[in-house]
């Protein structure tokens, strides 16, 4: 905490506190430490861009463009969150990024109606995002501690697989994917992001995911792993104009698709902000809900007018701020204003794009067993004895595991059933709540009190 002194109406002076979450940091402090957020969460912001300018058959100049876009658009959306303005934004280090929940909505927009549909369809569910906000933060009296350390622990499970195919290189059936080069390559950066936590000392210990990030790449640039021609064939300067494939077309279908896929992005952005919420000891309201809704509502129109996509509360964060107990929501802004930056100069994004993949998957690896850790943490609290909450947990959690445990289990279910039902998070948000309020509701609330919640 730091101290703080308040100049009162009377002319007195006292001391206070600032949070950890408001506090400013000198600035390169902010920018090593948004860098690392920004290096984390960038395989995650380009990877939506790239699949669908695959699936789509897109040439490598619209591809560049959708990356470009995706970046600014991220980073910007990142400032929106962090910072906040009015009534948006949540106010806490959370950084944003493109939505995988909404790519196969989206994949299936436009091969039917096209992609000017695809952004007409984000625009509108954008919009009513906005709209509907206060609602859906209502529902926050739903979620009492058993349900939210579920919860956590599942965001961090259902991001281990991430780590898993980066560890592999990348793609998991292509040549080289899981080769003993890749393998020791993670397991060395893992090492070495450990031993810098473990055994660094102030500034040095809290950038730990940053020096096994550079350090791994310097060992596999040394190994001839990695591949930065991109480089040179990126420009150096680039704005990303808004309406690039046409002005957005608006069709009934594609906006109720987005919309209801949108209640992933509520379920997500709604667990991210309880996690980090436990994560930066700040109580997460249903005001503060609905602030990173809106905030999320108001990114996904900003995604459709940009050529990008809907945006949410990425988890990859989460366990960084763990690792490093920097919980300054300004240095998750600084990491906005990073993507920004390389939304501008593609040269420095194809620079970091040219990471190798197990060094991104060592590092990850770390970050989301960190927050499953949080969510462990939360379970430790719940009392078990005399409640239910171990039948609340036992099932929500198998249910949270299900989809990246069996991911064939839904095939046969149709395209918006199966999209909703092979969604973890979402399927141990709606498994929690229910059984809550079927078998054990109020017994967790009435022991610690811990269930109230104050209003939008």
């Amino acid at each position: 905490m730091v101290e703080k002194a308040m100049q009162q109406g009377n002319g007195t002076v006292t001391t206070g506190t600032t949070h950890p979450v408001d506090e400013m940091l000198p600035a390169g402090m902010l920018f090593a430490f948004g860098l690392q957020h920004a290096l984390v969460m960038y395989a995650g912001t380009v990877a939506v861009p790239l699949i669908f300018a695959a699936a789509m058959h897109m040439s490598a100049a619209q591809t560049v463009l959708l990356i470009n876009c995706g970046l600014m658009t991220s980073g910007i959306a990142t400032i929106v969150q962090s910072i906040g303005f009015w009534k948006f934004g949540s106010r806490l280090p959370i950084v944003q990024g493109s939505s995988f929940a909404m790519l196969a909505s989206m994949l299936l927009i436009g091969q039917i109606y096209g992609v000017p549909s695809v952004f007409g369809g984000v625009i509108g569910a954008g919009l009513a995002m906005v709209l509907l906000a206060p609602v859906m933060a209502r529902l926050m009296r739903y979620f009492p501690p058993v349900v939210i350390g579920c919860l956590i622990t599942i965001i961090g499970l259902t991001l281990v697989p991430v780590a898993g195919r980066w560890i592999g290189g990348g793609t998991p059936g292509v040549p080289g994917f899981g080769s003993v080069a890749n393998l020791l390559l993670a397991f060395v950066t893992i090492l070495i992001t450990v031993a810098v936590q473990a055994w660094g000392r102030g500034f040095l210990a809290n950038i730990s995911v940053l020096v096994g990030l550079i350090a791994g790449s310097i060992l596999a640039a040394l190994c001839g792993m990695g591949h930065y021609g991109m480089v040179a064939d990126a420009p150096w300067f680039a704005v990303s104009m808004p309406f690039a494939f046409g002005l957005p077309e608006f069709h009934l279908m594609p906006v109720v698709i987005m919309l209801l896929s949108m209640v992933i992005i509520v379920a997500e952005t709604t667990g991210n902000c309880l996690a980090i919420g436990r994560v930066v000891d700040r109580p997460v309201t249903d005001a503060t809900i609905a602030g990173a809704l809106r905030a999320d509502g108001l990114s996904t129109v900003l995604g459709g007018l940009f050529n990008s996509f809907p945006y949410n509360a990425f988890t990859q964060n989460t366990g960084l701020i763990a690792i490093t107990d920097i919980r300054s929501r300004f240095v998750v802004a600084a990491a906005g204003v990073v993507m920004i930056v390389l939304g501008l100069f593609p040269k420095l994004g194809a620079l970091i794009a040219a990471l190798p993949p197990p060094v991104l998957g060592g590092c990850g690896l770390v970050m989301f067993g960190m927050t499953t850790i949080g969510g462990v943490r939360e379970l430790l609290h719940v009392p078990f004895e005399g409640t239910r909450n171990g039948l609340i947990a036992a099932v929500s959690i198998g249910l949270g595991v299900l989809p990246m445990a069996c991911p064939d289990l839904f095939t046969h279910l149709s395209g918006l059933w199966r999209l909703l039902l092979g969604n973890g998070v979402l399927l141990c948000i709606l498994s929690g709540v229910l059984l809550n309020l079927l078998v054990g509701a109020g017994e967790t609330d009435a022991a610690d009190g811990k269930g109230e919640r104050s209003g939008s």
